[in-house]
């Protein structure tokens, strides 16, 4: 009987594991009320769920809060920057989808080819925060060239959050448990391991990194 509550236990590992994703689903929850911390939120998020990736994560509430307050600045910045891009994309589309011409359509294409191009390298801005020590610009440009250089794990991420976006919009009565629960952490901590292993080919080139411009 005294096996069942070893922690090397595969049935405990597993449900400590999900206690962990409920408690930094709660906090991410709680940080992100104000809005504006959002981007500080997540950023924390990805460092402790890359650690957990890993086996690495220690203490999860200290990690969790020492990454966000090392890395509210830039995050924040990161944050309206995201928004504002998402503003200019969204307005430029609904601009251009109130045109009739024939013209409008490669538009539209063009702007949607943007627009994905902004994603696959968007998911990236607060994981490599998370993980780098870098300038704002330099994090954005590092974005891009991971994002196309990994495009294949990067589509993969891509997928992962649409599934959980397009299922939270579309059955959000039945999933709002699963939302406070672990509705940011999952997702997170599954695109994790592919962050991780992405990562890990950029440590030794951390040093590089740090001083590209």
């Amino acid at each position: 009987m005294s096996h069942l509550f070893d922690q090397d236990n595969p049935v405990m590992a597993f449900l400590g594991r999900v206690g962990d994703l409920v408690w930094l689903n709660i906090l991410t929850i709680l940080c992100c009320i104000p809005v504006i911390t959002i981007g500080a939120a997540l950023t924390a998020l990805y460092y402790v769920s890359i650690k957990m990736v890993r086996n690495e994560e220690g203490y999860l509430t200290k990690s969790y809060f020492k990454s966000f307050k090392e890395n509210f600045a830039q995050a924040t910045v990161l944050w309206i920057l995201m928004l504002l891009l998402f503003g200019v994309a969204g307005a430029d589309f609904y601009y251009i989808s109130m045109l009739g011409s024939s013209a409008a359509f490669v538009m539209r294409i063009v702007v949607c080819a943007v627009f994905f191009f902004f994603l696959c390298s968007s998911i990236y801005w607060f994981p490599l925060l998370s993980k780098f020590e870098n300038s704002i610009k330099n994090t954005v440009k590092n974005a891009c060239l991971v994002g196309i250089s990994h495009f294949p794990k990067t589509f993969c991420i891509l997928v992962l959050y649409i599934f959980f976006v397009t299922a939270y919009v579309l059955f959000w009565i039945r999933m709002i448990p699963l939302i406070f629960l672990v509705g940011i952490s999952l997702p997170v901590y599954l695109s994790s391991y592919l962050f991780s292993g992405i990562f890990k080919k950029l440590e030794p080139k951390e040093e590089e990194i740090g001083q590209s411009v």
